[in-house]
């Protein structure tokens, strides 16, 4: 941590107002890029895609639930892995409580990944989750929105993630694609994120910013070395409840 000078509460209040002027400027921003996302183009999709989930064989246009917004949090769960992404999961346990009410305004959240539906259904009972998630192993979802990857082309090292940016080291890469649905029933591409990109959807990142460690990641072999998932932390996080 850098040393931080110990003022008196005046002072603190005028270095506070100087940095909430600088939030203010990012807010502002941050409205400007969010318009300039909701006015890219669209992809219409062609392609049948079907997946397995609790109700049997569904198509993409079933995963919106009747609504005409759909999310879809790719999670990194290759078919022959025992469990979950750590990284996904920690995306996860933070939208979990959230489905009601993105529901409320025309969305469905749902998750994809490659690994069987018994596997994610295992993992989903582990984690107490509760939102949808579908399996997309016999179609082409994943590698046709840029989240899977066959062994020849990370032997290649193609550049294939974030949006032909980089390559990706392993089989499996988080990302987030959004679709809509409209009255005929056409559905199209509206929008991808990948990489940094997922950073503004996790709001424990989020609020450890708000503290004078942060994130507090510096010196680590990579940045989410300390991540586990919620039930491998050893002692488990204290809590300030007490009954």
């Amino acid at each position: 941590m850098q040393p931080h000078r110990i003022v008196t509460r005046e002072e603190w209040l005028a270095a506070r107002k100087v940095h909430l002027a600088h939030e203010k400027e990012f807010t502002r921003a941050r409205e400007r890029l969010s318009e300039e996302r909701r006015a890219l183009p669209w992809v219409k999709v062609d392609k049948a895609y079907t997946f397995d989930g609790a109700s049997g064989k569904v198509a993409l246009a079933d995963l919106f639930n009747g609504r005409s917004q759909l999310v879809v949090q790719h999670f990194m769960f290759a078919p022959d892995w025992n469990e979950g992404c750590k990284s996904c999961s920690f995306w996860v346990d933070g939208f979990e409580r959230m489905i009601p009410h993105l529901a409320a305004r025309d969305t469905t959240l749902v998750a994809v990944s490659r690994a069987p539906l018994q596997k994610l259904e295992a993992f989903k009972r582990r984690m107490g989750w509760t939102f949808d998630w579908l399996s997309s192993a016999n179609s082409d979802f994943n590698y046709d929105y840029a989240v899977s990857f066959t062994p020849e082309q990370i032997a290649q090292g193609a550049k294939l993630y974030n949006f032909g940016t980089s390559g990706f080291g392993v089989e499996e890469a988080p990302g987030i694609s959004v679709f809509y649905r409209d009255e005929r029933g056409d559905i199209f591409h509206t929008y991808s994120c990948f990489a940094r990109g997922l950073d503004m959807m996790n709001a424990a990142y989020h609020y450890l910013d708000l503290t004078p460690l942060g994130r507090h990641e510096e010196g680590l072999p990579y940045p989410m070395d300390w991540l586990r998932l919620r039930d491998q932390y050893q002692p488990a996080p204290a809590s300030c409840c007490h009954g």
